[in-house]
């Protein structure tokens, strides 16, 4: 069984890495009267526990489990910030929105502290643990274990019982659950909490930094309370509105550039262990191998497993970012050593993603965000879009769509257009060896944003510290000033 832990590190690196519906209102009410708000805000005291940037404080706020029923069963959440340094030239209040799901926005908090000197300035900078995390602390041991062994189906009837069996698992999942959190875990849920916390901080809009899965509740945000949102920094962030499919296929597309960008690498040097051959011909070999005879494999902490071409296909190259950390040497490695019939060097992310994929305590805080497939019809049109976006990885089916399909429950929070006037121009920040093409794909809805590239690899870059996409960021929110359309970042 995968510790709550091993999916913090492990779990959330494929998208770190998409029913009936509900509707969404166009706006938020009225701003609440200055007393209401100074009623609402949170008891603040100086944060327990070491190594603490300097000033935080917490507090909590609590919230509704599901937000139809206010009066009903509540949920504690954390908050934590860092006050303005210049009060005097005090502008508002920053809050990040975490990805994940299940990250936790005070641990990012106090990660990036020393990268909000600036910002921190002008801004009060909050985070927040979000219902998921409230979620993983809380969380049902038997709902993280495997439900199933993933596989890509050949056919509807594959299709249909390994929808069946994630089915069971959901409603056993469900029926352990005394939080009452499994059915209410979508982003549309933590868009409310995150305005749930706006409310207590008395402001009458606040600025956002949303980071990777971030950008789903940004998303539901924006349609229920446009009004509320004085600027929005989205760093890597991933673009439900546009549905899972489309973001699968634009990462594939990226992955093919960054793939000739290794073959490239490796022709011209020696050490690699392709060196010397057709290295993308070995690859597409290697995958065609291994789908009509998978390779055994055993890893020291997830025990005996096996290496389909699909699981390659998936996720044998996402871990090779580059070449300055020796990613694409070891890749390179292991694609040898794989041809051989040893598959070690895949063996912990193959074998680590594909259990949490079916971990339906994991599962449970993003399939309400339509993230499943529709139906085996759905899975086959991606299969053919994949195909022709990407000979060396497309062509089977998306593991989280593949679990979330047997989700029990309507799907709370579909993919929705943002509304058409109200929002802010924003900023995006993405890497263009990865997340940039989700974040653009996102700010094209919002007239007037901008898109920085950052030449190189990386996902969530103010988290990474990069220094170049922190200044745009800080820029932006200070002043609402955007950088030219086209601006890029150099790779740090």
């Amino acid at each position: 069984m995968m510790t709550t832990k091993q999916w913090h590190r492990r779990g959330r690196t494929r998208w770190l890495v998409i029913g009936v519906a509900v509707a969404v209102a166009a706006m938020a009410g009225p701003a609440p009267a200055a007393s209401a708000a100074r009623d609402a805000q949170p008891a603040w005291r100086s944060c327990a526990g070491q190594g603490l940037p300097a000033g935080m404080q917490c507090a909590e706020i609590t919230v509704p489990v599901d937000w139809a029923e206010p009066d009903g069963k509540k949920i504690e959440l954390d908050l934590a910030r860092l006050t303005a340094t210049e009060p005097a030239r005090r502008i508002g209040s920053v809050l990040g929105i975490p990805g994940g799901p299940g990250a936790d926005g005070i641990e990012d908090l106090k990660r990036v502290a020393a990268d909000l000197t600036e910002l921190g300035r002008r801004f009060d900078i909050f985070g927040y643990k979000p219902r998921t995390r409230v979620w993983l602390s809380q969380v049902p041991p038997s709902c993280m274990q495997p439900a199933t062994t993933l596989y890509d189906p050949d056919n509807r009837k594959e299709y249909t019982a390994q929808a069946a069996a994630m089915n069971k698992a959901f409603k056993a999942c469900q029926k352990a659950d005394r939080t009452g959190l499994f059915a209410h875990m979508d982003s549309l849920s933590v868009a409310r909490d995150t305005e749930a916390v706006r409310k207590a901080l008395g402001e009458e809009r606040l600025s956002f930094m949303a980071t990777s899965y971030g950008g789903v509740t940004a998303a539901a945000y924006a349609r229920l309370y446009p009004k509320r949102i004085r600027a929005m920094y989205l760093d890597g962030v991933i673009n439900q509105v546009r549905g899972w499919p489309d973001q699968y296929l634009r990462s594939m597309s990226v992955q093919e550039r960054v793939f000739t960008k290794f073959t490239t690498w490796c022709a011209a040097t020696p050490a690699c262990a392709l060196h010397g051959q057709d290295a993308a011909a070995v690859w597409r070999e290697l995958i065609r191998d291994a789908d009509r005879k998978p390779i055994p494999v055993t890893s020291s902490e997830f025990g005996k497993g096996e290496l389909t071409g699909w699981h390659l296909r998936a996720l044998g190259f996402t871990n090779a970012p580059g070449p300055d950390d020796s990613g694409w040497l070891a890749f390179a490695e292991a694609v040898v050593k794989a041809r051989r019939g040893d598959g070690s060097g895949f063996a912990e992310f193959v074998l680590g993603n594909t259990r949490t994929w079916v971990m339906p305590g994991v599962l449970a805080m993003s399939c309400g965000d339509e993230r499943g497939y529709t139906g085996y019809a759905q899975l086959q049109t991606f299969r053919r879009q994949s195909r022709k976006t990407s000979p060396n990885f497309g062509g089977g089916a998306m593991m989280d769509a593949l679990a979330c399909a047997g989700w029990p429950l309507p799907v709370a929070n579909p993919s929705r257009p943002l509304p058409s006037r109200g929002l802010p121009p924003s900023l995006g920040v993405g890497s263009t060896w990865g997340d940039y093409t989700w974040t653009d794909s996102f700010t094209k809805m919002i007239p007037g944003s901008v898109t920085v590239g950052y030449d190189g690899p990386g996902h969530a870059l103010y988290l990474l510290g990069k220094k170049c996409p922190i200044q745009h960021a800080t820029t932006y929110l200070t002043d609402l000033r955007l950088p030219e359309p086209g601006t890029t970042c150099p790779a740090e």
